[in-house]
């Protein structure tokens, strides 16, 4: 549109245009013309230092308000009519709806327009979506840059809508002191002021919204004609879709796009718009084109030109039901033309070079998708996994009321198992946040998401950042995990701060069915928080039943099994009324070695397995004298464990380690005992990679290699069952440590050279039949369990791996020489290939004393192996136990 060429359309001509004619209201008219015209000088200059602060933004300048009397001509058609003081309103409106859509909109800073805590709550989300974790204290005040401008960017695009109502009396002050504002009659300022900031704020509601709010039709002012009335509604519709439907080039020139060069999503929508031509309206459909086809780097701007013209047509369509409804006139364009596929799509939006098929994930039965990964295919046959997370769900309820409500230190989480005349039923219950109905509907039902980092729900729940909250659990995810247990499930919530009018109760006839939610009016009184209880579906005491992996089949065993730290007290009722257990409040990170382990292995009270419970005291003692703490780069601890089995063996398996998730049980492992924090490596969050980095665990092992070596248990056993861990970690291990097992005993890095330049050749053995143990360290034949003496020139590499996740932590691929990391792309084992695989393990560390003693190269010792398809077969002594597989490496002549 030419500069002022809004003032040629029909819609400003019909009402706010001069008359060349007799006007018997033109002084009237020319009052709301003039006013107008010096909004829309004022508003330029608001308008153009907004791009200043985002320049990702497409166009929102003076040029987008003067072609919203455009689009609002076609949207309206012959249709509808606007009288004088309706365009003005409407006119005002559409300067003012994206005058805040920039810095220079707001009298203070962004984050001071929000508040700290609702800056806090976006500066939270931005870093729990980028970083995958919650921020620290210190990240929420002073964020890292790229954070904070994206924060700044959301936060303008969610409160530009309500800072454009504000915008109607904010005042500027003048170089010579004098206030200014950008409607400079007052008198129409204070008269038609509130509608026009409603009204530029509506376009940014839900549809619904604009009956409720715009129920009443306006008077016409004192001296104007007494048909210069004001249809609210049908001038918020107008404002909403001439907006909507206001896309094409001049909202993304192709010169300002080099100019500013848009990053991530913005991009994309420039360069869509790039291509768009003006719309038409084409009988009630408004039909768009492209200048010229979408090349095959165009495409994801093609399928987001679908997805937005997409959008348009929704917003069409909702605003025409809802005029048909309340009996209003309809307005002209009421849908988008070629959007309902993407066929039809393209023979508006031309394409080159390629086709567009709609192959997107298309998710037609979302219960049965549920039914599908809320439960056992997601978690497992592992019904205690819904406990954790009804837990988890429950202690961050809590502590999420503490936040927003400082003074509430009554926290509580109650669970019980009971059994009437019918089946057994779990109950945990909460006295924390409590959910309203929105929120049960966007967090606790939006399967697939966390309801935590949840826009729609975090917008109702401000200050939860800033008081300090940070959620352990998914809740949204975790909740359905409920449906291991069983398919009916109820649950019962009452916000914290609401009546218990507000109380609701969604119950769940199994997860394929979609649950039906009723309010709880007539029920009585109804605690504040949130209940869920489920029917299980087998009884707890049963093969894989909920207390399965429980000594005596107690409820209380269980939570202390996968509650290893928590901060809300927990209530543990039996299910023959006995109880409460309490649960008291514990942190692994700041509690002492002793209190730790009583913690990850309760002291044994009562059952059949109190005879242990003196070696329990003595295995604690060892773990206090041995373990050794793990600190992240800010110096807390994250683990607190010893390395190795041993504490595992003598406690008869029952001291795995334990990893944790925000301080609850996600795995175990025989490779240590003690704890390791961990995160979620997968959805159901049953394993978990270790939150401490690389350069962390190997401070670690450093720890507990001096540690033992101190204490005199750095023995030839402990060394031959880590040899490979350690050498993993620090790409090489000391010269006294045990490695491999010979005829002549034990092998260590700081002999091996010698050992090898004794003979003219050596047998690398492998595999079964031959085994090997750690305690005594001796190799027998595994098919008859026979005890056996390695040959003289014979040799085993000791390769035990640690298990995960230890085992996850050093790829050998790290340690791997470099300068044949060629080979990994060979389609046969080569030499290089052999030599590249081996180069980080053990087997490396020995090949390569091999060549120092004979002063040669990898090749020469590995192609001859080569050359004989890898497979030599040697025999022991006995020859009756069989052939034994190896390389045999032999000196190369000189």
């Amino acid at each position: 549109m030419p500069e002022h060429g809004y003032t040629s359309t029909a819609l400003w001509r019909s009402t706010l245009a001069a008359r060349d004619d007799g006007d018997a209201h033109a002084e009237q008219r020319e009052q709301l013309r003039t006013s107008y015209l010096d909004l829309r000088r004022n508003a330029a200059v608001l308008l153009g230092e907004n791009a200043r602060s985002m320049p990702d933004f497409t166009v929102h300048d003076i040029s987008h308000v003067d072609a919203l009397w455009e689009t609002a001509d076609l949207v309206c058609g012959h249709e509808v009519t606007l009288n004088p003081a309706e365009a003005y309103v409407l006119g005002c409106a559409f300067v003012l709806h994206d005058a805040a859509m920039g810095e220079a909109a707001y009298r203070t800073s962004v984050p001071d327009t929000l508040g700290e805590a609702r800056w806090h709550d976006l500066v939270s989300m931005a870093y729990y979506h980028r970083e995958g974790c919650w921020p620290e204290r210190q990240e929420l005040d002073d964020p890292p840059a790229e954070i904070a401008a994206e924060c700044r960017a959301t936060a303008i695009r969610e409160t530009h809508a309500e800072q454009a109502r504000r915008l109607v009396d904010q005042a500027w002050r003048s170089s010579t002191g004098q206030d200014m504002h950008l409607i400079e009659d007052s008198r129409l300022r204070d008269l038609y002021g509130p509608l026009i900031g409603d009204l530029a704020a509506s376009h940014w509601w839900s549809v619904d919204r604009l009956a409720e709010e715009f129920r009443h039709r306006g008077g016409p002012l004192p001296g104007q004609p007494s048909e210069w009335t004001l249809d609210k509604l049908k001038l918020a519709c107008v404002l909403r879709l001439a907006d909507a439907t206001q896309i094409d080039a001049r909202r993304a020139p192709e010169f300002l796009f080099s100019l500013r060069d848009p990053q991530g999503g913005s991009r994309a929508h420039w360069r869509f718009q790039v291509h768009v031509s003006r719309p038409v309206l084409d009988g009630d459909r408004v039909r768009y084109s492209s200048n010229r086809p979408f090349l095959p780097e165009d495409a994801g701007a093609w399928w987001l030109a679908l997805d937005h013209l997409r959008a348009v047509d929704r917003e069409l369509k909702a605003v025409d039901a809802l005029l048909h409804d309340h009996g209003q006139h309809r307005l002209a364009a009421r849908a988008v033309a070629g959007v309902d596929a993407p066929e039809r799509f393209a023979q508006h939006f031309r394409v080159q070079g390629w086709r567009p098929i709609d192959a997107t994930v298309k998710v037609s039965d979302v219960p049965a998708l549920v039914k599908s990964l809320g439960g056992e295919q997601l978690y497992g046959d592992q019904p205690e996994v819904a406990v954790r997370e009804l837990i988890q769900n429950a202690q961050d309820a809590v502590l999420a009321r503490q936040a927003l409500q400082p003074g509430f230190t009554d926290g509580r989480i109650e669970v019980r198992l009971t059994r009437t005349d019918g089946p057994w039923r779990l109950e945990v219950r909460d006295n924390g946040l409590g959910m309203d109905e929105e929120t049960l509907i966007h967090g606790l039902l939006d399967f697939g998401n966390s309801g935590w980092s949840s826009a729609a729900v975090r917008n109702r729940l401000l200050g939860l950042a800033d008081g300090g909250f940070t959620p352990s659990g998914r809740f949204g995810i975790g909740f359905f995990s409920v449906f291991l247990l069983g398919d009916e499930v109820e649950l019962i919530t009452r916000r914290y701060d609401a009546g218990t009018q507000d109380a609701r109760r969604l119950v769940f006839d199994g997860a394929s069915n979609r649950p039906l939610l009723t309010p709880l009016t007539g029920q009585g009184w109804v605690p504040e928080g949130t209940t869920v209880r489920v029917t299980l579906k087998k009884s707890p005491n049963d093969v894989r039943g909920l207390l399965y992996y429980t000594d005596d089949d107690r409820l209380d065993q269980l939570v202390r099994r996968l509650v290893l730290e928590n901060a809300v007290p927990i209530r543990t009722w039996e299910p023959d009324g006995s109880g409460p257990e309490v649960l008291a409040p514990f942190s692994l990170a700041t509690g002492e070695a002793d209190e730790v382990f009583d913690r990850l292995y309760p002291p044994v009270t009562q059952g059949w397995r109190t005879g242990q419970e003196k070696q329990r005291l003595q295995l604690r003692d060892d773990f206090v004298s041995r373990a050794t703490e793990l600190l992240d780069d800010r110096g807390r601890r994250t683990g607190l464990a010893t390395l190795g089995n041993d504490l595992y063996y003598a406690g008869r398996g029952n001291y795995q380690g334990k990893v944790t998730v925000n301080g609850f049980l996600a795995d175990e492992s025989i490779s240590f005992a003690g704890y390791l924090a961990g995160q979620p490596s997968r959805a159901s969050r049953d394993q978990a990679a270790l939150v401490a980095t690389q350069d962390g665990i190997r401070a670690w092992m450093r720890s507990q290699e001096q540690r033992l070596r101190s204490l005199g248990q750095f023995s030839d056993p402990f060394q031959l069952e880590h040899a490979y861990t350690l050498y993993g970690a620090f790409n090489g291990i000391s010269d006294d440590i045990a490695f491999a097992l010979t005829g002549q005993g034990l092998l260590r890095p700081a002999d091996a050279a010698g050992w090898v330049a004794g003979r003219d050749e050596v047998f690398l053995a492998f595999g079964l039949p031959l085994a090997w143990q750690s305690r005594p360290p001796k190799v027998y034949h595994y098919l008859s369990g026979r005890s056996v003496r390695l040959p003289e020139d014979w040799i085993i590499i000791c390769s035990r791996a640690a298990t995960a996740p230890l085992s996850e932590v050093f790829p050998p691929v790290e340690n791997r020489d470099a300068d044949y990391e060629f080979a990994r792309h060979h389609t046969t084992l080569t030499w290089q290939k052999a030599w590249w695989r081996m180069s980080g393990e053990l087997d490396g560390l020995f090949l390569r004393a091999v060549c120092e003693a004979w002063s040669c190269t990898p090749e020469s010792v590995l192609a001859p192996v080569e050359r004989r398809n890898w497979f030599d077969i040697r025999h022991l002594d006995d020859e009756s136990l069989g052939g034994v597989p190896g390389y045999l490496l032999r000196r190369p002549a000189r």
